[in-house]
């Protein structure tokens, strides 16, 4: 059981800031980005003129801040995400997320993350191996799935309708979609997204998912680490 901090940072800045605090209190924080027209909402590095500045931190070989403790996820919730899963795995991600919804290939994004097994083995302070997962949306039945889940090291299950935005209500479908999914591939690494809190994460659990994405429900908490350890308990 793995509890993932979301964040959607507006700058680098704040993006530092956020991975900085959880240094210590999660394993791995979740980037939710997005690029204004797959979600209505713009995260860095989409906001105003951000974009090259993530291009030089893969050029300069910095990577993310506190890479060495804090592992990121990239929640490509953008156009075309295929086109975007090198260079978020040169800049060091460690796990890249496409939604299904908008690669326009699954085949060409799982081709490409494959082609950089090499480069993701090279000695330097992205030598781990990336995970490639995939999302699916409420709506969207996971038999759709059947061909490439062997592909993927997991999926990421939306808790919430409208993607895209942080404190949407949870969406009561996606427990019966866990279950479904759970009881034909019960080996298969399940994380949720959207709508996760105190009070749902148990019922999530008890439904089969492996990992809690959270966003609200720790940063809009008056107490961030005592939230942090009680999702904790509860996992």
């Amino acid at each position: 059981m793995e509890l993932i901090p979301a964040i959607m940072p507006r700058s680098f800045t704040e993006l530092r800031e956020s991975v900085e605090f959880m240094s210590g209190l999660a394993d791995t924080v979740q980037i939710d980005v997005m690029d204004g027209i797959f979600v209505p909402e713009k995260s860095w590095p989409y906001t105003d003129g951000d974009y090259e500045g993530f291009l030089r931190l893969i050029k300069e070989g910095h990577g993310f801040p506190q890479n060495e403790f804090v592992d990121i996820e990239a929640d490509l919730m953008i156009k075309n995400p295929e086109r975007e899963v090198l260079p978020w795995i040169h800049a060091g991600a460690r796990r890249i997320v496409v939604h299904f919804e908008e690669v326009s290939t699954l085949d060409r994004a799982v081709s490409l993350f494959k082609d950089q097994a090499p480069a993701r083995e090279r000695p330097d302070a992205f030598s781990k191996s990336a995970e490639l997962g995939v999302a699916l949306h409420i709506e969207t039945p996971h038999e759709v799935l059947a061909p490439w889940i062997p592909d993927f090291s997991f999926v990421q299950f939306m808790g919430i309708a409208r993607v895209g935005f942080q404190g949407e209500p949870f969406d009561e479908r996606v427990l019966e979609k866990i279950s479904a999914f759970r009881a034909e591939y019960p080996d298969v690494t399940i994380s949720v997204d959207g709508g996760v809190s105190l009070a749902t994460a148990p019922r999530l659990i008890a439904v089969g998912a492996n990992r809690l994405v959270a966003g609200s429900a720790i940063w809009k908490s008056e107490n961030m680490e005592e939230t942090i350890e009680q999702f904790k308990k509860i996992m």
